[in-house]
């Protein structure tokens, strides 16, 4: 028992790195530019870069000077986009608590309570980083798949655009936070064993320290010698 708490406390302090980097990998993406590239080529170099992101559009020169336009209004930008960003903005603040609930289940910690109250936080905080990595998984998956339907559309007349780097930096940290997730939430069946133990020395206590009842079958006999020997006792006195 004890040493598979010790392993579970090991899982979970090497989860809370690779959590924490997949968190800081998906919030660098909300910011960063390149979710979709598409590139002018010259005779000898590329004479213009356009690339865009959740935020704004921008071409490059070969110069390397950019010109950036922020999108406009909210209301007017395309459905896609406003899900993509309600979906990055939900997994940052998911990932903000699931780092503070896995810091507070970590057995290293002297804040959070009893083990089987660690190992319940570990689990919500395992849970946190799960929902993380599916809303940043699902905001770079469908970015994507709106990038390669219009580019291997053959009536989309309109400039087509490939996919970034800011993509697949997005998949790598969902990945990395759902895998450490699951791992979070093994700590529920640790909790689980733990109040298992602490029941059954319960009941083993409980059990030592009753007080013993006399066997009915002993003390019937005890009275029942005791009876005799009166009687022999009564018959001797008799006769003298």
């Amino acid at each position: 028992m004890a040493a598979s708490g010790d392993a579970e406390g090991v899982s979970r302090q090497r989860c809370l790195p690779a959590t924490t980097s997949g968190r800081n990998l998906k919030a660098s993406t909300v910011a960063t530019d390149y979710w979709k590239v598409s590139s002018v080529d010259g005779t000898v170099i590329t004479t213009a870069t356009f690339w865009s992101n959740l935020w704004k559009t921008c071409v490059t020169d070969s110069t390397g000077v950019s010109n950036c336009k922020d999108f406009p209004s909210m209301l007017a930008l395309d459905g896609y986009i406003q899900l993509c960003r309600g979906l990055m903005i939900a997994a940052v603040c998911l990932g903000f608590f699931g780092a503070i609930f896995a810091l507070v289940g970590m057995k290293c910690t002297k804040i959070g309570g009893s083990q089987k109250a660690k190992a319940r936080t570990a689990c919500l905080a395992g849970f946190h980083f799960i929902l993380d990595g599916i809303c940043s998984l699902t905001a770079c998956s469908l970015y994507a798949h709106k990038i390669t339907s219009e580019f291997f559309d053959p009536l989309f007349v309109a400039q087509k655009f490939e996919l970034g780097g800011s993509l697949f930096i997005g998949w790598g940290g969902s990945i990395l936070c759902i895998l450490g997730g699951f791992v979070f939430c093994l700590s529920l069946a640790e909790g689980f064993d733990l109040r298992e133990a602490e029941c059954g020395y319960n009941r083993a206590t409980s059990f030592a320290s009753a007080p013993q009842r006399p066997n009915p079958s002993t003390t019937l006999q005890k009275d029942c010698q005791d009876q005799a020997g009166t009687s022999r006792q009564f018959g001797r006195n008799a006769y003298v």
